[in-house]
């Protein structure tokens, strides 16, 4: 008798698997909607898993680590996640995903779109087989974009001043994003600027490369880096125009 196998969607609370939890509602049957919470997320990413629970008549499957960040921070003897050493990732997403999945036959549904030059998530699990479905049908941003739109669902509010979804102090933020924790957030910047070492034999470790969040928050920077970013802006429109 063939094993049953199980359809799973990997939410990560931004807006390509978003537009996917969509475009694969109707299109795969029993599909199970996951999001793996590291316990330090955004508010404005759970307030967007409600809405789209409310909005698709779904339920997500919430899970984590329940010993959580500070844990393995500490079992990491204070070295915070970085680009190279992604450990946050492996501990606090893909260990409970695989642990919830356990011996099943799976096939994992990531939204990673057509235009995107990355690789998504691949389990070095046998019983799990990554399946990319924008990719396969050729679905951009433009796409992702009109499907959210559609939908009513829309993009999370997060967007206004980020552009990924992730953990409120995730190393791949740009300072102006940093700018805009520090702006709409400040009790989560300020808990993001107590994990920095800058004193000790170790230090400095900080979450932006070369910089402390200290330096980062004082008004003349953010000035300077709000300044910046609208020459970058400035950049971009005349390149298109």
């Amino acid at each position: 008798m063939a094993r049953r196998v199980r359809h799973i969607l990997s939410l990560s609370g931004g807006k390509d698997s978003a537009a996917l939890a969509i475009y694969l509602r109707d299109r795969v049957e029993g599909l199970e909607y996951v999001f793996c919470d590291t316990r330090k997320e955004l508010p404005e990413t759970y307030e967007y898993l409600g809405l789209m629970e409310a909005l698709l008549g779904i339920r997500i499957v919430r899970l984590h680590d329940r010993r959580g960040f500070d844990h393995h921070l500490q079992l990491k003897r204070g070295y915070l996640p970085a680009p190279r050493m992604r450990w946050c990732t492996q501990e606090l997403k893909l260990r409970p995903f695989e642990a919830y999945v356990g011996d099943d036959e799976v096939v994992n549904y990531v939204g990673l779109r057509f235009d995107e030059d990355r690789e998504g998530y691949v389990s070095h699990k046998q019983n799990i087989t990554s399946s990319f479905p924008f990719k396969e049908d050729r679905i951009d941003k433009g796409d992702v974009l009109r499907i959210l739109e559609t939908s009513g669902l829309g993009l999370p509010s997060y967007y206004r001043w980020r552009w990924r979804s992730g953990c409120y102090f995730c190393f791949f933020q740009q300072r102006i994003e940093w700018v805009g924790l520090l702006e709409n957030h400040p009790d989560l910047f300020e808990q993001a600027k107590a994990y920095e070492r800058l004193e000790g034999a170790d230090a400095p470790y900080t979450w932006v490369e070369s910089e402390s969040l200290v330096n980062l928050s004082r008004p003349e920077r953010v000035s300077e880096i709000k300044a910046e970013e609208e020459k970058r802006r400035g950049s971009r429109v005349a390149r298109t125009a």
